[in-house]
């Protein structure tokens, strides 16, 4: 795992400069107006890389890039790397060799924006670590959780409901009708037919009260009057001169007198 691992580059600034600190003689934290901020100790470029899990901190040469001090990061924050009380701007590293000698100095940049890149790198490289150990414990403990079976047994069957309609073998589920207001309304029988209403025959009254205009006869052919006579000879009593009648439907007073002159008829049948 180790063979696989890159190194890449997290921040690089150009100007950076270092800083002989004294020995801190209390528990408080690092003053840099402590430190000669006038007089570096040394001046060169700064690399910030990661490997792994772990960052460093690259102190080189900014023409040959030879390494200068280096100061490899655990954890942030933390004691390899701490801010001091009194800036922004100014840093306390620890940095090692290849024997495993160590020691503390001081870093500073000219513009602060350098400081918060600087800083910034290393809290999202620590934010990544933190991340990546939490997803590597989760899968852990899922690889040792038993595993449940979820698959059939030999023989074992198992039984859907879908939309919970039981039907008869053979036939088909009848639909529902409904009406307004919920009601189930019944389809009407077959062949069915509604019935009217009787009409109720006239009164004696409405009889009497109606008048009957008469009878339009053609003064003009003879013949067919004679024809009407002869197949009708009792309504000859009821017949009207045609040089009499000056009007077309005659008098109303007159037709009501001659109503009752008339033949009877049979006493299933009623004269309008």
């Amino acid at each position: 795992a180790a063979e696989l691992e890159y190194e890449s580059v997290l921040c690089v600034k150009p100007d950076v400069n270092v800083y002989r600190i004294p020995p801190r003689t209390s528990n408080r934290g690092y003053r840099a107006s402590d430190w000669k901020l006038d007089h570096p100790d040394w001046t060169g470029r700064l690399r910030v890389t990661s490997k792994g899990k772990t960052a460093y901190i690259k102190l080189e040469d900014k023409v040959s890039g030879e390494l200068f001090a280096q100061a490899p990061i655990d954890q942030y924050p933390g004691i390899a790397v701490e801010t001091v009380t009194d800036s922004s701007r100014y840093f306390v590293i620890r940095i090692q060799d290849g024997t495993g000698r160590s020691a503390f100095i001081g870093i500073g940049f000219t513009d602060r924006g350098d400081a918060f890149d600087f800083n910034v790198s290393l809290q999202d490289h620590f934010k990544w670590v933190k991340q990546e150990t939490e997803i590597s414990k989760e899968s852990q403990e899922a690889d040792t959780r038993p595993k449940l079976d979820l698959g059939f047994k030999e023989g074992q069957t198992i039984k859907l409901n879908i939309g919970n309609m039981t039907t008869k073998k053979g036939g088909a589920a009848k639909p529902r009708v409904s009406g307004s207001g919920g009601l189930s309304l019944l389809p009407p029988p077959p062949g069915g037919k509604i019935a009217v209403p009787p009409i109720p025959p006239p009164s004696s009254a409405a009889i009497a009260n109606h008048v009957t205009p008469p009878p339009v006869l053609k003064s003009t052919n003879v013949s067919s009057a004679d024809i009407l006579l002869d197949l009708d000879a009792p309504a000859s009593a009821s017949k009207a001169p045609a040089s009499a009648t000056t009007d077309l439907w005659g008098d109303f007073s007159t037709a009501s007198s001659a109503v009752p002159n008339q033949a009877p008829q049979q006493s299933n049948w009623v004269q309008f």
